[in-house]
């Protein structure tokens, strides 16, 4: 059974490789959605799959790729339809 969810992570995570990142451990889990910077600095991911890879997903945001710095992750409710593939925006 397959489920979504929205993250947003804030802190140094602009132009440290964080939504490419995100996009290779996310196809590694097996999930579909996408991560794209906002125009406050933050990264928005999508995530959908099973609950365990998203819980995996969500232990990876928390500390991202090595020159990002995760001051907050918030999960966020998400219903609609989930996307096909991983990409980055």
């Amino acid at each position: 059974m397959s489920e979504c969810r929205k993250y947003r992570i804030e802190g140094r995570v602009q132009g440290v490789w964080f939504r490419e990142s995100t996009r290779q451990e996310a196809e590694r889990l097996g999930l579909s959605g996408y991560a794209m910077n906002c125009a406050d600095g933050s990264v928005e991911v999508l995530a959908c799959g099973d609950a365990k890879s998203l819980e995996r997903l969500a232990g990876w945001l928390r500390e991202g790729p090595r020159l990002a710095r995760v001051d907050a992750v918030q999960a966020l409710p998400y219903a609609g339809e989930p996307p096909d593939g991983f990409t980055t925006c």
